[in-house]
């Protein structure tokens, strides 16, 4: 599968949907949890607020945006695919009280009116898109100015970093000791062999501050998480 296609993109997270929670709290041994809820404490959402999530995925991220925008705000989770927009449903309808909506789209053209938003996340989309930098202008674009926006993703260490080397070290036996071959015993191999692959071709730190600032960000930094082996972009619009 060629990273970035989206057509195929988009049908790895249909199939992998249903298992997809629970590898991702088996592989990162409930980090990732942690991990968003660093997003939810950079973003600081306020009551009334306006929020949208784009890869939403099944909506863990979104549904944290909504309890802390309420009353008065909402939230829009946006994502390629519908198998995980489906879950995301699921959640929310047993929580009918939080202000979210979901919509299938396209995080490149999310066909949402300029400066809608005052605040975005994005999980572990940013590296999926078929051109990141494209991604960061739509995500500057729906966003209020002086809006913010935090990106959660695998972090690809700048090579002028002295600690690259260990970082991919780490990286590459994690994904081809560890994630591919539990993965494989759900039938999902070739589905996360993927992510080494996609992580070839995803923006170093430096280069995502780069291209959010020409996407005309105001600010834009990056910080790595776990052991560089994670990646949190800040933004303001």
């Amino acid at each position: 599968m060629k990273p970035g296609e989206p057509t195929a993109v988009r049908e790895l997270f249909e199939e992998i949907a249903p298992r997809y929670d629970q590898l991702n709290d088996l592989l990162s041994l409930g980090l990732h949890r942690h991990w968003k809820r660093v997003v939810l404490s950079r973003l600081a959402p306020r009551r009334g607020e306006r929020f949208v999530d784009l890869c939403c995925g099944t909506g863990d991220l979104a549904l944290l945006l909504a309890a802390a925008v309420r009353p008065g705000g909402e939230v829009l989770g946006l994502d390629a695919a519908a198998a995980p927009l489906a879950l995301a449903r699921q959640r929310s309808n047993a929580q009918p009280w939080l202000p979210v909506r979901w919509l299938q789209g396209d995080a490149l053209a999310t066909g949402l009116p300029n400066h809608w938003a005052d605040g975005a996340s994005m999980a572990y989309g940013l590296r999926n898109l078929a051109d990141p930098a494209a991604g960061l202008v739509e995500l500057r674009r729906v966003l209020r100015p002086g809006g913010r926006a935090v990106v959660l993703d695998f972090n690809r260490p700048d090579p002028a970093d002295p600690q690259a080397g260990p970082i991919q070290a780490f990286q590459r036996a994690y994904l081809q000791r560890i994630v591919v071959p539990v993965a494989g015993l759900a039938g999902l191999h070739d589905h996360y062999a993927y992510l080494e692959a996609s992580l070839q071709r995803f923006p170093t730190g430096p280069e995502q501050e780069r291209l959010a600032r020409a996407a005309g960000f105001s600010a834009a930094r990056h910080l790595p998480m776990a052991l560089g082996t994670m990646g949190l972009l800040e933004l303001v619009a």
